[in-house]
C-alpha cells in the first residue's frame, strides 16, 4: 500500500472516530447550535486556501450526519468585499459555497466579521465563531471592543492563526481572550493539527464546554490548549 493510500486510510479514520464521538454528546439548550466560519481570502492565503478547503470540506463531510449545527460561511477579498451566506445545515450546499470562493488582494476586515457576528447572535444566538486568518491591518481597540461585546453575548471567537505574523498573534490572542474563545496557530504543513482545531470547535457547538474537556482528553496537544483557555 503506497504512503499515499495509508495517509488517506489514516484520516477516514480519524473522521469514523470523530462521528462516533460526536454522535453521543447532550446536545446544548435552544435547538439547533449556529456557527459562524469566517475566513481571510486576500491575496496572502492563495497558496493554502486549497489545502484549507479541502481540510475544511472533509470536517462538514464527516458532520453532515449529526443535525446539530448550522453553518454560516463568512468572507473578505479585495477591496471592501464582504461576503456572508445564509445558514446552512447540508454539507453539499456548504461545499459549494466554500468551493465558490477565490483568493483576491486586500486589506483585512476582521471588524466586520465581528461586527456582523454581534449582529447574527442578537438575532439569534450563535454558538461559536470560527476565524482563519494570517494577518491583521485593523485598528487594535475597534476589535478588542467588538469582541468584548460578543463575550458579554456569551458568543466565544476561535481565531486560527496561520504562518508566525507576531502582530496578528498578539491581536487574535486578545481578540480570542476578550470573547471568552481560544487562540491556536496552525502551520500549513501540519494539516492535521487544523483539522482536529475544526473537530474541537465543532464538539463545542454541538455539546457545550463540557463536551469539549470530554473530547480533549483524548485528542491532540494543541486541542489541549485550545481548551484550557475557554472560560
Amino acid at each position: 500500500m503506497s504512503d499515499k493510500e495509508l495517509r488517506t486510510r489514516s484520516d477516514k479514520q480519524a473522521i469514523d472516530q470523530f462521528i462516533n464521538e460526536v454522535r453521543t454528546l447532550p446536545k446544548q439548550g435552544g435547538g439547533q447550535g449556529r456557527l459562524i466560519f469566517a475566513l481571510d481570502a486576500t491575496a496572502s492565503r492563495e497558496a493554502t486556501w486549497d489545502q484549507a478547503c479541502h481540510l475544511q470540506s472533509e470536517l462538514f463531510i464527516a458532520t453532515r450526519d449529526l443535525g446539530g449545527l448550522a453553518i454560516q460561511l463568512c468572507y473578505y477579498r479585495g477591496f471592501g468585499e464582504f461576503k456572508a451566506t445564509g445558514f446552512v445545515t447540508e454539507t453539499g450546499q456548504l461545499l459549494n459555497l466554500m468551493n465558490g470562493v477565490s483568493c483576491l488582494g486586500g486589506r483585512t476586515q476582521i471588524s466586520r466579521v465581528l461586527t456582523h457576528a454581534v449582529k447574527e447572535t442578537r438575532a439569534k444566538p450563535v454558538k461559536a465563531v470560527v476565524f482563519i486568518g494570517d494577518c491583521c491591518e485593523e485598528p487594535v481597540d475597534e476589535l478588542c471592543h467588538t469582541a468584548g461585546e460578543l463575550g458579554m453575548l456569551r458568543t466565544p471567537v476561535f481565531m486560527f492563526h496561520e504562518g508566525n505574523d507576531a502582530h496578528a498573534r498578539a491581536v487574535f490572542q486578545q481578540v480570542s481572550k476578550l470573547s471568552g474563545g481560544a487562540y491556536a496557530p496552525f502551520d500549513r504543513n501540519s494539516p492535521q493539527v487544523l483539522k482536529d482545531l475544526m473537530a474541537a470547535v465543532a464538539v463545542y457547538a454541538s455539546g457545550g464546554a463540557k463536551a469539549l474537556q470530554d473530547f480533549s482528553s483524548r485528542s491532540s496537544p494543541e486541542v489541549k490548549r485550545l481548551t484550557r483557555q475557554i472560560r
